[in-house]
């Protein structure tokens, strides 16, 4: 398997070179060349470590060999707290919720990360290299990949988060890992000022190449391809490839929702592709009304989403454009200088032809989650509810919507006492959370000092 950017000025690479490049040279992100296809009948029934292994290998081709991935996924997944993994609830006619939260940080981050963190060991250990990974965190993705590389010897890990702007479980995930590689820092500014600021650090090359910068955030294509499996994995336990099946997703980034996306080009039968937001809704707009314009980000009882770009919706402008590298260039270029999105009208229709957007604000939120709790004892995340309502209000019998439950309530738990009066309990290993002691620094939105401090991580570490 061969990979590409999406600007098309950057090195074809194989699956080890995208893992360890993360974002391309050009400032595009990386998409598999071909889409390969699934014999989806040869995959019912397999436990979720052996699906992953087998839906994931036709992107890694020969870079790393199966019986090496298959020790991976069982390994990355032993430790989950669902036999299951990733298991499937039904909430009503038609309706259901995967439960992508039963990770050690909580949060549907860990499906791909567990993975990632053990492909940058082999392949760091193959090479007798050592990188430094750089990311931005609106919550989740932070504390992720945290749990997935603190203490490997190969790897320095620096997250960016905005300050004040994450619940405080999700930043004491991150704040109370106190091994040496890792580094938090807090960012005056939202999470698209913490992703531009990794992207600025990417296209600085000597920066780049000094400190051997890789990623963790979904500009990496590892990140996508370790999200691909559990839509599989849904689509077959209800009745696929017999019976097509909707996805409502939660997101911000457009990440998750293109791994089902990805699911889709690989044959899994999906017939709609729900885009469920927060009242920061670029991608509702975009998809309501072509509108892809900038607005200011808005702090929610839903954070992981607080965001206004989002850097994989370029992915799939890339495959709405026929896959036209010029023209998406063009097209980010004009984006990051206006504010606002060029999409053809042949293109936006594209989009609508598979994906639908849905918004829902912090007042209903909340009173989505005590009605489900009220009337089923489901406690959702305020992540999660926006997708389950989406399903709800969105099914279309006979085919059946599965939400994806992307948090687990516990990490949000202000949001769940506004809601039910009640204060979700954090798993036993998490249960000492809030008397560990936190590590991280405060820093303006200032590439300068920014990389000031991941130098100083670098050079510590290496010395």
């Amino acid at each position: 398997m061969r990979y590409i950017s999406t600007r098309g000025d950057a090195p074809i690479r194989d699956f080890s070179g995208v893992l360890l490049a993360g974002l391309a040279e050009d400032g595009g992100l990386y998409m598999p060349e071909t889409w390969p296809q699934l014999d989806l009948a040869a995959l019912r029934g397999l436990p979720y470590a052996e699906l992953a292994a087998r839906v994931m290998q036709p992107f890694i081709g020969n870079c790393i060999a199966p019986d090496i991935i298959h020790a991976m996924t069982r390994d990355a997944y032993a430790g989950f707290g669902s036999k299951a993994v990733v298991p499937l609830v039904q909430l009503d006619t038609n309706v259901w919720t995967q439960e992508l939260f039963h990770g050690p940080t909580l949060a549907f981050k860990d499906m791909a990360l567990q993975l990632v963190g053990r492909l940058f060991d082999h392949v760091l250990a193959e090479r007798n290299e050592r990188v430094t990974i750089v990311g931005a965190t609106s919550g989740d993705t932070g504390s992720a990949a945290i749990e997935a590389c603190a203490g490997r010897s190969r790897i320095d890990i620096c997250i960016l988060h905005p300050d004040g702007r994450t619940s405080d479980v999700q930043r004491r995930q991150m704040t109370t890992v106190l091994a040496d590689n890792v580094r938090n820092l807090a960012v005056a500014g939202t999470f698209d000022d913490c992703q531009d600021l990794v992207k600025a650090m990417f296209a600085d090359m000597p920066f780049r190449t000094e400190m051997h910068l890789s990623a963790v955030n979904s500009i990496n294509w590892a990140r996508i391809l370790g999200q691909i499996p559990y839509y599989v994995a849904a689509a077959l336990a209800l009745g696929a490839p017999d019976r097509a099946v909707d996805f409502a997703v939660p997101t911000g980034n457009f990440g998750n929702v293109l791994a089902a996306y990805a699911a889709r080009r690989m044959g899994v039968p999906i017939n709609r592709l729900i885009v469920a937001s927060n009242r920061n809704d670029i991608l509702a707009r975009f998809l309501a009304a072509n509108d892809m314009s900038v607005r200011g980000v808005e702090p929610s009882l839903s954070p992981s989403m607080d965001i206004q770009v989002s850097s994989n919706f370029e992915r799939l402008l890339f495959e709405l454009l026929d896959r036209d590298a010029q023209l998406t260039a063009k097209t980010m270029t004009e984006f990051r200088a206006t504010g606002h999105m060029p999409v053809s009208h042949a293109a936006w229709s594209r989009a609508t032809a598979l994906f639908t957007g849905f918004t829902l604000s912090d007042a209903d939120t909340l009173s989505a989650i005590r009605a489900l709790h009220a009337s089923s004892g489901y406690l959702a995340c305020p992540h999660s509810i926006i997708g389950i309502e989406a399903a709800r209000a969105l099914v279309q019998a006979p085919t059946p919507i599965i939400a994806e439950a992307t948090a687990h309530p516990a990490k949000f738990p202000d949001a769940i006492v506004q809601a039910i009066g009640i204060h979700p309990p954090l798993p036993a290993h998490l249960a000492d959370l809030y008397d560990r002691e936190e590590r991280y620094t405060r820093v303006p939105a200032d590439l300068a000092a920014i990389e000031t401090e991941v130098r100083h991580l670098a050079r510590r570490n290496a010395a």
